[in-house]
């Protein structure tokens, strides 16, 4: 046994340059916020994990300091299933699902196995059952976003460098741009390049519609979220026009009961939990679990931080139904590096799980003071 003696929530900021922008269906990024959440336990154990910002992370810091915070303090970090139904008696099944205590649940939980990890000093894919095994990555994050083709198909080449064997492009422009870029990067590329898409719930059904034939003609590996993450009309719609290409859903769901409903649905066929949005790994295992059930693969998408990233490569190398990891190749992203490298990828497309305990970074908190919050929209149209 090991009690949590604080928890404590760190919202960061930073600004981005000009030149650094990059506009997609939700808007151009103006800034990036993140949320690190602090847990640490009577034996000096520290855990890091992070909470997805919403659009708003001091309310979100809020809550975890305020109203979680107190419920977790006294409490075995070993006991993660036990924090994890206490928050979520208290906070959202008494008061019906909020996405901000979701939000902050979720990077209490990472934050917590992190801690457990320290403890065992074990990385965090063995506390999970998992091994050090190849994981298979795209090219993704805040990148490739709405720019003339020929710039478009360029930067898609430089992954391809790399090492990557998929690349997810953003829809969600106007459908004739959407359209001119995907058909030149699939030209650029040759057919053995995965290409996968985001319209980041830019457009209605009618748009999406007159997509459908160059989406097919080009081939793409899957269209993720074309509408809002509660129009289940809609995606059922979509599902009897799309042919073979699947649709893609599930980083704006939160916790098992919404992908069961997914499921239910039967409208969507690739599943992305954000682990920094759901529920933390504790429900992202189970989610994991859930859809192996149903014979589908999890695809987790992978937000603002490193700690996110390791966390998404550790529950993949841990599950019988992994799918993509998400890479983050934005080109100025301050906060996927202050924790330090993930494992690069390699000749065949694959990156695996960091070794170090729990998720496997060293954290220097003189770094957070770089970073103050920065109120105001980190999107704008």
């Amino acid at each position: 046994m090991s009690k949590i003696i604080s928890v404590r929530a760190i919202p960061l900021s930073f600004k981005l340059p000009e030149d650094r922008q990059i506009t997609v269906g939700i808007g151009t990024t103006t800034k990036r916020d993140a949320i690190i959440v602090r847990v640490e336990t009577e034996d000096g154990v520290v855990g890091y994990g992070e909470a997805h910002p919403g659009r708003s992370p001091g309310a979100v810091c809020s809550l975890i300091d305020s109203t979680l915070a107190p419920a977790v303090v006294g409490m075995d970090a070993f006991d993660s299933t036990g924090i994890w139904d206490k928050l979520y008696k208290m906070q959202i099944a008494s008061h019906g699902l909020g996405t901000g205590a979701a939000l902050a649940i979720s990077g209490i939980d990472m934050a917590v196995w992190d801690a457990r990890g320290k403890l065992c000093n074990v990385p965090l894919y063995k506390l999970l059952g998992g091994s050090n095994k190849p994981i298979k990555a795209y090219a993704g994050g805040i990148s490739m976003g709405f720019q003339p083709p020929e710039s478009l198909a360029e930067e898609v080449m430089r992954y391809v460098a790399r090492g990557y064997k998929a690349v997810k492009l953003r829809f969600g422009d106007t459908v004739a741009k959407d359209v001119a870029r995907m058909r030149l990067v699939r030209q650029t590329v040759g057919e053995e390049l995965e290409v996968l898409a985001d319209i980041n719930a830019a457009y209605d059904l009618e748009q999406v519609r007159r997509l459908v034939p160059a989406i097919e003609e080009c081939r793409l590996g899957w269209l993720e979220e074309p509408f809002g993450c509660n129009n289940h009309g809609a995606y059922r719609s979509l599902k009897s026009i799309m042919g073979l290409v699947p649709i893609a859903a599930g980083e704006n769901h939160y916790t098992r009961y919404a992908f069961a409903q997914l499921l239910e649905a039967g409208a969507v066929q690739i599943f992305q939990p954000d682990v920094s949005k759901t529920g933390g790994v504790t429900e992202t295992m189970r989610i994991a679990a859930l859809l192996s059930a149903w014979g589908y693969q999890i695809h987790p998408h992978s937000s603002a931080t490193g700690l996110n990233h390791a966390a998404c490569l550790h529950i993949l190398a841990a599950v019988d139904n992994a799918g993509y990891f998400e890479a983050c190749v934005s080109d100025y992203n301050p906060f996927r590096d202050m924790f330090g490298e993930l494992p690069p990828i390699d000749a065949n497309g694959n990156v695996r799980p960091p070794e170090g305990p729990g998720l496997g970074f060293e954290v220097d908190e003189d770094l957070f003071r770089k970073y103050p919050l920065i109120d105001g929209p980190g999107y704008v149209r």
